[in-house]
């Protein structure tokens, strides 16, 4: 009789012991080595994240946008008004009226543009920057504004370009809207569908007036038509004391309604047609231009777009009602 136990069966589909250890070690040493290049790249990432960050943080510092602007050569000085002119924006009143002062106060400045290109916005912002820039004409007699339209110079944009000695355009451009509106919602039919009620509670018979949860009176909508009324009053004062007898008698002028450019030339609203580089060069007789636009830095526009600005929108999407825009 043999002294050796007979084998078992499912011996033979196992590997020798040896190669079961090797396969063993090269799985682990396969997944350190994965493991190692999961890391690598994850310190490659973060490095270049972190660089990113020093780009920014040193181009916040150092803001490179803009032009030098030279003290000692005669030039023209720009100035961009370039979208809704509002108080948290670019060409908030701060903003533009910092930029002309700086484009006045320099003894190198010949003649001083402001281009714009703006649908329009705040009556309160566009009556600053007009008064502002009667102001510095009255301060330096000897240096002209004229404004420049690209695309569009309307309601607010138009109020600001009254206040110029002279307004070129281009034959495309839309001007004028010379009048003021006042938008929002009402949700109180959608609310009754849904049965919803609107609990507000107040103190001031008034107070809860323009809501847009709540129905409108009529007491309320004749108080919102007297007030567009007075601002529409004081912007065609300002257009009419700027524009003076270059305004052509035409009923439509102060109606709201916006034209060509080349339809605002005859009809006054404008002096001719040219480009800054064209004033500049033809007009004011220094081609040399320097850009005195108030700019933000990266790191400002940053924290303003991914910032407040995200929460300002919500809320302006809410509410709408009782904003008053010369657009």
């Amino acid at each position: 009789m043999s002294d050796q136990f007979p084998n078992d069966p499912s011996d033979s589909k196992r590997p020798p012991v040896e190669n079961w250890e090797r396969a063993a070690l090269e799985r682990i040493a396969l997944a350190a080595i994965t493991e190692q290049r999961a890391a690598r790249r994850w310190r490659i990432f973060f490095r270049f994240v972190a660089l990113a960050l020093v780009a920014l943080v040193v181009w916040g510092l150092f803001d490179f946008t803009g032009e030098k602007v030279s003290k000692t050569t005669r030039h023209t000085a720009l100035v961009e008004l370039e979208g809704e002119i509002a108080a948290n924006s670019n060409s908030s009143a701060d903003n533009i009226n910092a930029a002309l002062q700086s484009a006045f106060e320099d003894d190198a400045t010949a003649g001083v543009i402001l281009r714009v290109n703006s649908p329009g916005g705040s009556p309160v912002q566009a009556g600053i920057i007009y008064r502002e820039i009667r102001r510095l004409r009255a301060k330096y007699p000897s240096k002209p504004l004229y404004v420049v339209v690209d695309d569009m110079c309307a309601s607010g944009g138009y109020y600001v370009a009254a206040a110029a000695d002279k307004i070129y355009v281009d034959k495309a451009s839309i001007v004028g809207s010379i009048g003021v509106l006042m938008d929002g919602f009402g949700f109180t039919g959608l609310m009754d569908k849904l049965g919803i009620q609107r609990r507000i509670h107040t103190s001031g018979e008034n107070k809860g007036a323009f809501d847009p949860f709540s129905p409108e009176t009529p007491q309320m909508t004749a108080h919102a038509q007297e007030m567009l009324d007075q601002i529409h009053t004081q912007f065609i004062d300002a257009v009419k004391q700027g524009r003076g007898a270059r305004l052509k008698n035409d009923p439509e002028l102060f109606t709201g309604m916006f034209w060509t450019g080349e339809k605002g030339v005859a009809l006054g609203l404008a002096d001719g047609f040219g480009d800054a580089n064209y004033v500049a060069r033809e007009v004011i007789k220094q081609p040399d231009i320097v850009d005195y636009t108030q700019k933000e830095s990266i790191g400002e526009r940053v924290v303003r777009k991914f910032g407040a600005a995200v929460g300002n929108a919500a809320v302006h999407t809410m509410m709408l009602d009782g904003k008053m825009q010369l657009r």
